[in-house]
């Protein structure tokens, strides 16, 4: 790979692909390549070198087709309470030892409030039919946790991490109308459907960045390209395809010192019951919101049922943004009694595995 290529996200063209690349490419497309370089205006030939080059770079962390794993998976925010002495070593099993653990991530408060207890927080998956408590109680067997919540999403209202298109938003940027909530009702698949999706989802090689990039995969799932591209429109319909999306390094510094993001903040609001779909409708209108969801907490986090996440390189920008949030929920007659924000630190972020084979073998190989 040539160095005379610019891989930093701060230059202008990848900036250019970028805030298209990152979530602006909805569902399956036949040729995502070309609707990124026709979206974001710059030819195809160097949407895919740039591409290409910040993925060997390690500013990219992954390409990928991403799934509507709310559709095809239980799936669940775990808060964790993990004494301090353990809290390292149980960050390392769940991000590097299971694969139904998604984002892991050690947070922190400002002030000892409800819920500051809980410093590890991941995202959890289990295929269709199993348990999320079984899973959770094997992690906690496993990794020394002594307790955990499971705060599954009744809806979702934001969804998109578009970090190069955030940069420059102001705060209370926001849509013209509140945000639509997505469900997270479950579908059933055929084994067609199953195995094309399973060979869709894998992340791209660097020889599969190219004018053509599911060739290998329909060759891998055993079904001619017109049926792989069939078969993935249906899945499309079914609701349960995401956005093809390239990835950032959004945690770790490029070589050169870059970040994409220094802070990340969970915000929390507990609106009034009943109120919860307007209440959430109204923060994931928010630009800044990249996940905005209705999760129930319970006592143990002041009953907050709004959560979402918001990243920024400054964590007074950050806090400017869930003011603007907080004002805007005041101006529209959404009373809030309780809120707080989860810093992030050391954090790992994953796609979480849903296939029902892995999880078989996964609880085979660390059964007590």
């Amino acid at each position: 790979m040539s160095t005379t290529i610019p891989v930093e996200h701060t230059d202008p063209i990848n900036a250019q692909i970028l805030a298209i690349s990152e979530d602006l490419v909805s569902g399956f497309q036949r040729q995502p390549f070309h609707l990124i370089a026709e979206k974001s205006g710059v030819p195809l030939v160097t949407v895919l070198e740039r591409i290409r080059a910040m993925q060997e770079a390690g500013i990219v962390r992954r390409v990928r087709q991403t799934l509507l794993s709310t559709k095809l998976a239980h799936g669940a925010l775990v808060a964790w309470k993990v004494p301090e002495e353990k809290l390292n070593d149980a960050f390392d099993f769940m991000s590097k030892e299971d694969p139904f653990s998604g984002h892991v991530v050690i947070r922190s408060t400002d002030t000892g409030v409800s819920g500051s207890g809980y410093r590890l927080w991941t995202t959890l998956k289990v295929p269709v039919g199993e348990s999320l408590d079984h899973h959770a109680t094997a992690l906690m067997r496993l990794t020394g946790a002594t307790e955990y919540l499971l705060m599954p999403a009744n809806g979702v209202f934001a969804l998109g991490v578009g970090h190069v298109r955030r940069k420059t938003l102001e705060p209370g940027d926001k849509a013209d109308e509140p945000a639509k909530m997505m469900t997270t009702a479950t579908v059933d698949l055929t084994p067609e459907e199953w195995n094309v999706l399973l060979a869709l989802k894998e992340e791209l090689t660097l020889d599969e960045i190219c004018e053509a990039p599911w060739d290998r995969r329909a060759e891998a799932a055993g079904v001619s390209l017109e049926r792989f591209f069939e078969v993935a429109e249906t899945l499309n319909s079914k609701k349960v395809i995401g956005r093809f999306s390239t990835f950032l390094e959004h945690v770790k510094p490029s070589a050169t010192g870059e970040r994409v993001t220094r802070f990340n903040g969970l915000f929390h609001w507990a609106v009034p019951k009943g109120r919860e779909i307007e209440g959430g409708a109204e923060v994931g209108r928010h630009y800044c919101m990249t996940h905005c969801y209705w999760r129930e907490g319970g006592p143990q986090f002041g009953n907050v049922n709004i959560m979402g996440v918001v990243h920024g390189t400054e964590k007074e920008r950050v806090l400017e943004h869930k003011a603007a949030i907080d004002r805007h929920l005041a101006s529209v007659g959404i009373p809030v009694s309780y809120t707080n924000v989860f810093w992030g630190g050391r954090s790992e972020i994953k796609p979480s595995e849903i296939s029902p084979k892995v999880y078989q073998e996964w609880h085979t190989k660390h059964m007590a």
